[in-house]
């Protein structure tokens, strides 16, 4: 059976250099400068720290190698979307798009342009007071401030650099990210180098026992989320060259990148703050470099990490449209959403409406609500699609594989019984906002037909 390639609109103009550094840029955001100081306070042992981040860098490689197989197989925009639709049917891949459009994407790039806009002041010392508010019985719904207007100005821009073209939103996006990983980098070295840390704070031995408690499972959740977009250039498969080598290729390598950097991120910060110092701490970055350099670096800490989240901005503007593009172009979504600007070649209907979702959340300061209740579906949806590779081996032996899953079936069972530990104590430790993330599962299936239904009395007319 002959798979079929991309047939939309959309150009393949990105290689396997910035098809990596696309994987790199959406890993690499706030999650790595704040998680730690929280997992250091749930397991209260350095080794056992650095074990949790690796043990969640191999779920995302195992991850990375089982979507590379999927990539290969259909090199079209959507990702996960396309996968799901291919191995479940329309619903389910509508579903993990309805997702993508609420909270996979909209609500982190609301979420990373406020951290940019609040790294960005802080580096300059600045107000960052509000403006305008509108509350209503005592809870601010609608909040303009200065660093508000600065988020919104970002998502405004990188918007329209993406939809400029594929050539110069990737262009961009490659000289943010090599900035990014090159301030990463030199943090490092310089920390363990020239740093005043002290390596009395590895003398603490292993805890094995503990990584079989409740509390190495909730600091995976953390790790989890700091690993997320390790599949991001599955979503822009329509526009990569030669997707059969560069799709699996660039997730592995962007996925193995980033699980270094994260490693060595976190053995500076156990060298600059010993565990009680480290513990609870939620800007765990600036307090290691201020511990390691002196006061006078924070400032300057800061304005690194406020550019270093452009990368993170820009690289989520760029994927996420190409998954409502995809909806639309199979009916399960406004039509008007799978239109193609003529002159640019890119998905100008589905960027505006990301951004304007995203402008939403900013100002009403929602984007934290849905990504705490929701969180836990985007591992259930990756553990699916991984599923639907495994069955898609079963039903349709015949489909051309030029990328295979190293150490199937190992990986994906590894892969899927990591998240399936991650979902259980996701519901266990947060049953509540677990529960409102299936409501919003529930809300996409009506979605769903909604839209089939349109289709099918359309077709009758």
């Amino acid at each position: 059976m002959k798979n079929k390639l991309n047939n939309n609109e959309l150009k393949r103009e990105i290689g396997f250099f910035s098809a990596t550094v696309l994987v790199v840029a959406n890993m690499v955001g706030t999650g790595i400068f704040t998680t730690s100081g929280f997992i250091m306070e749930e397991l209260g042992n350095p080794q056992t720290m650095l074990l949790c981040w690796f043990v969640g860098g191999i779920f995302a490689l195992c991850g990375a190698l089982c979507y590379g197989e999927l990539g290969a197989i259909f090199p079209k925009a959507g990702g996960e979307y396309v996968y799901l639709r291919e191995s479940f049917g329309k619903c389910m891949g509508f579903l993990s798009g309805w997702i993508s459009l609420i909270v996979g994407f909209s609500a982190p790039i609301a979420a990373a342009s406020i951290a940019f806009a609040t790294y960005f002041f802080r580096s300059f010392s600045l107000h960052l007071g509000p403006i305008i508010t509108i509350p209503i019985s005592g809870i601010n719904i609608f909040t303009i401030s200065t660093p508000t207007i600065v988020a919104i100005s970002a998502i405004i821009i990188f918007s329209l650099v993406h939809y400029h073209s594929l050539l110069v939103g990737s262009r961009v996006q490659n000289v943010l990210t090599l900035f990014k990983t090159g301030i990463i980098a030199v943090f490092v070295v310089a920390g363990l180098c020239l740093g005043n840390g002290s390596i009395s704070n590895f003398s603490e031995g292993l805890d094995m026992s503990s990584v079989f408690q409740d509390k190495f499972a909730i600091s995976l959740i953390f790790v989890t989320f700091a690993y997320s977009g390790w599949n991001a250039a599955a979503y822009l498969g329509g526009e990569i060259k030669k997707p059969g080598r560069n799709i699996p290729l660039s997730l592995f390598t962007g996925t193995l990148l980033v699980m270094g950097l994260y490693l060595l991120l976190n053995v500076v910060y156990i060298y600059a703050l010993p565990a009680k110092e480290m513990s609870g701490v939620l800007e765990v970055g600036t307090k290691s470099a201020v511990s390691l350099f002196g006061n006078h670096i924070s400032k300057y800490f800061s304005g690194a990490i406020a550019i270093g989240l452009l990368s993170v901005l820009s690289a989520m503007i760029m994927a996420g449209p190409r998954v409502y593009y995809a909806m639309s172009k199979d009916g399960v979504f406004f039509e008007l959403f799978g239109k193609v600007d003529k002159i640019r070649r890119t998905p100008a209907y589905s960027i505006f409406l990301q951004a304007g979702i995203a402008i939403i959340m900013v100002v009403t300061a929602s984007f934290d609500k849905l990504l705490l209740y929701i969180g836990f579906t985007l591992s259930l949806f990756a553990m699916l699609t991984v599923v639907g590779m495994m069955v898609l081996r079963i039903r349709e032996p015949d489909l051309v594989r030029n990328y295979k899953t190293f150490g199937y079936p190992v990986t994906p069972l590894l892969f899927i019984l990591g998240n399936l530990w991650i979902i259980y104590f996701s519901i266990k430790s947060r049953p509540i906002v677990s529960f409102l993330g299936l409501g919003t599962v529930g809300l996409g299936v009506c979605v769903y037909l909604y839209f089939r239904n349109n289709k099918e009395q359309g077709n009758e007319i």
